[in-house]
């Protein structure tokens, strides 16, 4: 296989790697954000934050019963993500609401997700065409 053949695997094996992010149906723990939990639990978006168990100084601090616990983050940049167990375990046992109804929907297809499909499938085109031809 020459160069440019081993350049367009790598790529393809790069946005195999990328996708299953950019997928929410791959997503296993189907999180949710603090927009999320405001709707779940109709709080504001003060209280959500008021009752996430977040701390200036420590990024990932110990898990607290008391308070509704995010899940571990790389960066204090990163956004508040919950786990839906964890936002009905809050809203059950902390805020006293007897049922909890959680539904996750799936968001629809971004315009990244749909270019990288296009990108690859391209990228497989170009794979054919170079095994096809013979080396020199």
């Amino acid at each position: 296989m020459s160069d440019l053949a081993n350049v367009f695997d790598g790529i393809t094996t790069a946005i195999h790697t990328i996708e299953p992010q950019l997928s929410p149906e791959t997503d296993p723990q189907n999180l949710m954000t603090v927009e999320s939990v405001q709707k779940v639990l109709n709080r504001s978006r003060a209280s959500v934050y008021r009752y996430a168990n977040t701390d200036a100084l420590i990024l990932n601090p110990p898990f607290d019963h008391t308070r509704l616990n995010p899940e571990s983050r790389q960066h204090k940049e990163d956004p508040l993500m919950f786990h839906p167990n964890e936002v009905a375990r809050f809203a059950q046992d902390v805020l006293g609401i007897k049922q909890v109804t959680i539904e996750i929907s799936q968001s629809p297809e971004t315009l990244t997700h749909q270019l990288l499909r296009q990108v690859l499938e391209e990228l497989k085109i170009i794979r054919e065409l170079i095994e096809k031809s013979p080396e020199p």
